[in-house]
């Protein structure tokens, strides 16, 4: 019985490291190099100039620290998933080569960016925003630890990706690291406050379609509009993008250092 094998114990701290480690890496360093750098050298970039006070930072911290416990939580759902043979997890990346493994991580990225827009309209209901969204809404002025600040059904909404990934495509665990990785830095730099794509940037058909930092900082400080995480294709459709978004923008990234 695999509650019995000691190897779920090592799997359960292994998921523990990654995630709070991943965590203390990312936003910290966005962190440091943003906020803490003594040069300042980044300051002219920031979104939304005033800094919030240390109280908020911390509630940003506290939030997230919960988010990670369930995210371990469900990892670990997902190991005796995986041993009872549920999910289409594979281990030999041979299984389906090389171009397949590569094209399994920019498949999560576009399921997950479909996922998130349209679970971020719903969490916009009145009903579920005020029960649980709103609290990710605390931080209007967000640094790069509130990126999973998140009522602890908003971070199993948020995880749930994951789940449906491995139920429904072949999926080796190094790609779906990959995929993590990809999502915990975009999602860091859309908190971190400052904007840290070039002037100019959405003036190309072609890199338009990605978003920018400034689009989810406006995000947080309006409270609706701009729901996309990578890409602004659905907002582009759906006619959800601010409609000052591409000149805050421009206004942000032509900034130049004092």
């Amino acid at each position: 019985m695999i509650w019995q094998n000691h190897e779920w114990h090592e799997f359960a701290f292994l998921s523990a490291s990654v995630f709070f480690g991943r965590y203390a890496l990312i936003p910290g360093l966005f962190y440091w190099i943003l906020w803490k750098n003594p040069a300042k050298r980044w300051q002219h970039k920031k979104i939304q100039l005033e800094h919030p006070e240390q109280k908020y930072i911390q509630g940003e911290i506290a939030w997230s620290l919960m988010s990670l416990c369930i995210f371990v939580l469900v990892s670990m759902l997902l190991y005796f998933m995986f041993y009872e043979g549920y999910t289409k997890i594979y281990l030999d990346v041979s299984t389906y080569g090389w171009a397949y493994f590569v094209f399994s991580i920019v498949l999560m990225i576009l399921l997950h960016d479909t996922y998130f827009y349209w679970s971020h309209r719903l969490l916009h209901v009145d009903f579920l925003y005020n029960r649980f969204h709103s609290i990710h809404h605390r931080y209007t002025n967000p640094s790069p630890w509130s990126s999973f600040a998140f009522h602890p059904v908003e971070a199993l909404i948020e995880v749930g990706i994951v789940i449906f990934i491995v139920l429904i495509m072949p999926a080796h665990p190094f790609a779906v690291s990959l995929f993590l990785f990809y999502m915990t830095s975009l999602n860091v730099m859309g908190h971190s406050g400052f904007e840290l794509f070039p002037s100019g940037y959405t003036d190309h058909w072609f890199w338009k379609l990605h978003n920018t930092s400034t689009h989810h900082n406006m995000h947080h400080l309006y409270g609706r509009y701009n729901y996309g995480i990578y890409f602004n294709v659905w907002d582009t459709l759906m006619n959800t993008n601010h409609p000052d978004y591409i000149d805050s923008f421009k206004e942000v990234s032509s900034r130049t250092r004092a």
